[in-house]
């Protein structure tokens, strides 16, 4: 895990703005909890539980919060959820949430509960089990396979968004990451699931792609690529597809 003073700054920096809003407790989770967070690429996954309800004021003050920390180094990865007492059961509840620089709502799926449970990291007040319900094996396989089969299997279907980065990274990750937990209950790091990919039919320059950029060596942004790596962009899109969409296909129908 390669953290440095600018993450540990921009954590405590966040916990201070918190005071005003007394939360009972503050986690990390995905590669910051789970040791394989990468400063600058990955995401600062955080969850917030407060006391009380959120009401209009405390929508402020939240909205206030991230924007006293727009000038710090690495905000943009920061994604954080708030709940409350109240309302951490039941994971198809929305609830308020900052990411990608604005505040909308979302679910905290049961991912997301499983790795709190398992190596959700404390950074303030009580830790996940004493608040957040437990997540079955059950509940969990079966949020898998319904993402697999109702968000990323129709993303397949999209041609736009396999250019990025990201997608292709997600995508792939994300379906490695499935196949463990669904065969044998774990939830694994993206390095684990880099490994895991060559076994599962992955093509062997896509799995080195991804490694080499979250692991190895920058990539420049897209406006700044030449014209053969804009050609591979291309390629990878339509090996990245041509992957997932059967492999996909294959998983839901196993476990569904």
């Amino acid at each position: 895990m390669t953290r440095s003073d600018a993450t540990d700054r921009l954590l405590d920096r966040f916990r201070t703005e918190l005071r005003d809003l007394a939360p009972a407790a503050v986690w990390a989770h995905g590669s910051l909890g789970g040791g394989d967070y990468r400063e600058g690429i990955s995401d600062l996954d955080l969850i917030v539980v407060l006391e009380g309800p959120i009401g209009v004021s405390t929508l402020w003050k939240v909205a206030r919060l991230h924007a006293r920390l727009r000038a710090e180094p690495l905000v943009a990865k920061l994604h954080c959820s708030y709940l409350t007492r109240d309302t951490v059961a039941g994971a198809e509840r929305q609830h308020l949430t900052w990411a990608h620089q604005q505040l909308f709502k979302r679910t905290v799926t049961p991912v997301t509960r499983r790795e709190l449970h398992t190596f959700g990291l404390v950074l303030e007040g009580e830790p996940p089990g004493t608040l957040l319900p437990p997540v079955t094996d059950d509940e969990l396989a079966e949020f898998v396979v319904r993402d697999q089969r109702d968000f990323w299997r129709r993303q397949v279907d999209r041609t736009d968004n396999w250019t990025q980065d990201v997608w292709v990274d997600l995508g792939l990750v994300t379906y490695a990451r499935a196949t463990a937990t669904l065969k044998d209950g774990r939830l694994i790091t993206k390095r684990e699931a880099l490994d895991l990919l060559p076994g599962l039919g992955a093509p062997a320059e896509l799995v080195a792609d991804v490694r080499r950029r979250r692991y190895e060596e920058p990539v420049a942004p897209a406006q700044e690529r030449t014209a053969p790596v804009q050609e591979w962009t291309v390629r990878r899109a339509d090996l990245t597809r041509g992957y997932l969409g059967p492999a996909i296909d294959r998983l839901v129908a196993a476990y569904e």
